[in-house]
């Protein structure tokens, strides 16, 4: 009965949102545009400007949007920070806030940090399934990307609350490292998408079918060599 009631709201998600990988300047301004809203005017996180949230590490990320079907109104963003992988020598983001051997056991060039996840308390329009699920929705772009891309880590610093929505749908992040403060208390996570989608595909195949779009953005061809984390990154913190 449970699992019906959420293949049901991920329906509802796929019929009321569509999810777009960024491909044109004016869809990574819609992604600044959202991200202005959320962390300057709703949150007060970042200061922005001309309204636009925006920093470095964008020209070096691959930006995801989910937007209304029927309004074309954009709800949800984030982004992927390549920065390892394009040599761009500016690191990842985290990397600027977290302990230095956080992300030291990762492979740089086919890891990439979530960032900027963004979803507007402004939910007019969707229904109640679709508007609680949209997270899934930036997922599933984000897993569009790695599987383009080859990536086989994702690393973000996270709210606990965002982390325990995850572990819901099984996928279950790795904590390295202690607790930061960063607009709040935030964790630092990373996450082997071989293998995370592999228990995802155990535990919960119609949550797998969604994210992968029936396996077309993820498949085992796609995924990487799983990294050993030394214990002293796992237990810190």
């Amino acid at each position: 009965m449970l699992q019906k009631a959420y293949t049901d709201a991920l329906t509802s998600a796929a019929d009321e949102l569509v999810v777009e990988v960024a491909t044109t300047p004016e869809q990574v301004l819609e992604a600044k545009r959202l991200r202005y809203q959320v962390y300057c005017e709703e949150r007060g996180f970042e200061p922005g400007e001309s309204g636009l949230e925006q920093d470095e590490f964008d020209a070096h990320s691959r930006h995801v949007l989910v937007r209304s079907r029927a309004s074309s109104k954009v709800y949800g963003t984030v982004r992927l920070v390549l920065s390892g992988q394009r040599g761009a020598g500016l690191g990842f983001p985290m990397e600027r806030v977290c302990e230095s051997y956080v992300l030291r056991p990762l492979p740089r060039e086919t890891t990439a940090e979530i960032s900027r996840f963004a979803i507007t308390r402004d939910r007019d329009g969707l229904s109640p399934a679709a508007a609680a699920l949209m997270r899934f929705c930036l997922i599933q772009g984000l897993v569009q990307v790695s599987g383009e891309l080859g990536l086989t880590h994702w690393c973000a610093t996270m709210e606990r609350t965002l982390l325990r929505l995850l572990r819901s749908a099984a996928i279950h992040f790795e904590a390295v490292g202690p607790l930061i403060e960063y607009h709040g208390l935030r964790q630092p996570a990373v996450w082997e998408l071989s293998g995370g989608f592999a228990r995802i595909q155990r535990q919960l195949p119609h949550v797998w079918n969604f994210l992968t779009h029936n396996g077309e953005f993820w498949n085992d061809a796609t995924g990487g060599q799983i990294a050993a984390f030394p214990k002293a990154c796992r237990d810190a913190g």
